[in-house]
């Protein structure tokens, strides 16, 4: 709150009360005036608010918006010396008011300005009383000088005054001379009551910035205490999660060795399987190879000993043929005649040779059959052993998958949650 604040609400309806944004009692131009007048109150404890001030924010406020027009009113007090004006009981002001009656020539374009202004509006002034003047500079005057023309007529004015520095220096001195001849003519009890006074209130100013520099101080210290508080319960979290990090990943490592170990037990094993399989194939194939090989010379010692009979008994009917007393006991077909238990016989070795080469033959056809069926179940395993194998390689595969993927999880959880707790 503002110590100011009914003076700056009695003043606000007195500043340019004829101007169409401040002339309404509690519209834009009159709140957003306020507000300025308040907030600068409030901003310069020293200075406060002083009459006259509100015309300055109300020519800055037709310019620009309220936060602007702040920004330039604290830009013009501080860096442009217009505070000074209002320091120490306008000591400064009245200077400037003494120089401008006395040189009634200004020695800044102020001075000029003013000087023209009073020379324009020198006989309406004559005219008029103190409450008439203040009118006439409030309303009148800003309306004479909106046209153009005026406006260059004035600053025409003001520019062709000639201003002496020397003068003005000398004015300056004169002042102060004055000021102190004042001082020195006043009572001294007054005067020491007046610094008093000043110094109760500069004293007052100064205590209750220490009260709020304390209140502030103290409020931070509060505010650190508890960001320190929040800050150790983190990192004791940070802590409790890293420690879990490590156990989880320490748990993964010996995951990933016990399946490594797996792993490389199941491939030796499958290598010892294939191994078993790719012999028992090589047997396999030299047992059906020696098998056919035997085949094929049974075969040809068959073929052979049937051609080596066909010429036998074609030489031995030949020389029956030949013969006259064996052509007696044989008939064209070759057969004896009216022998038979000499056929019976020959019959009977013939069936018996058969018969055994068929035994044989069966015999090697259940041993090739045998072996085509081991040669499949051979096969039969090795695809499962191969399956087995695919398997084990792809839940081992998956297992690293999953044990890198919690790791690199786990790391960027807690690596997130550290950066947005640092910031």
């Amino acid at each position: 709150e503002s110590p100011q604040d009914s003076a700056i609400t009695r003043d606000i309806n007195r500043t340019f009360p004829a101007h169409d944004y401040f002339k309404d009692t509690g519209g834009d131009g009159q709140d957003s005036l306020y507000k300025i007048c308040k907030a600068y109150s409030v901003y310069d404890e020293e200075i406060g608010y002083c009459q006259g001030q509100s015309f300055l924010a109300a020519v800055l406020l037709l310019h620009m918006p309220e936060e602007q027009a702040f920004s330039v009113l604290v830009k013009i007090m501080f860096d442009y010396g217009l505070r000074e004006l209002f320091k120490q009981n306008f000591e400064d002001l009245h200077c400037k008011f003494y120089q401008l009656e006395r040189l009634m020539q200004g020695i800044s374009v102020i001075f000029n300005v003013a000087l023209g202004l009073l020379k324009t509006s020198k006989d309406d002034l004559l005219l008029t009383d103190f409450e008439g003047a203040l009118k006439f500079f409030r309303v009148q005057l800003p309306k004479r000088y909106r046209s153009e023309e005026n406006a260059k007529k004035l600053m025409e004015l003001a520019c062709n005054m000639k201003i002496s520095q020397k003068k003005l220096k000398k004015y300056e001195k004169e002042y102060h001379t004055m000021r102190e001849q004042q001082a020195q003519q006043e009572d001294p009890i007054e005067r020491f009551e007046r610094e008093n006074r000043r110094l109760q209130e500069a004293n007052m100013r100064l205590e209750q910035e220490n009260d709020d520099l304390a209140h502030e101080l103290v409020t931070s210290k509060i505010a650190l205490r508890k960001d320190l508080d929040n800050a150790e319960e983190k990192a004791d979290a940070l802590n409790k999660e890293l420690l879990m990090t490590k156990q989880k990943l320490i748990d993964a490592e010996e995951e990933k060795r016990r399946l490594e170990e797996e792993s490389a037990q199941l491939k030796e094993m499958c290598r010892r399987e294939l191994d078993k399989a790719e012999s028992e194939i090589k047997k396999n194939s030299s047992i059906i190879g020696d098998y056919k090989q035997i085949c094929s010379q049974l075969s040809e010692r068959l073929e052979k000993q049937q051609t080596a009979n066909k010429v036998e008994i074609e030489k031995i009917r030949q020389n029956v043929d030949d013969c006259e007393r064996c052509r007696e006991f044989f008939n064209k077909e070759g057969r004896i005649k009216g022998i038979s238990s000499a056929k019976e016989v020959l019959d009977e070795d013939t069936d018996e040779e058969k018969e055994t080469l068929k035994n044989q033959l069966r015999e090697m056809e259940l041993e090739l059959a045998q072996t085509k069926l081991q040669l499949v179940e051979a096969e039969c395993k090795i695809q499962d052993l191969e399956h087995h194998l695919g398997l084990a390689l792809n839940e081992v595969q998956a297992a690293k998958k999953t044990w890198f993927n919690r790791t690199l999880s786990s790391i960027k959880t807690a690596t997130g949650v550290q950066g947005k707790e640092t910031c």
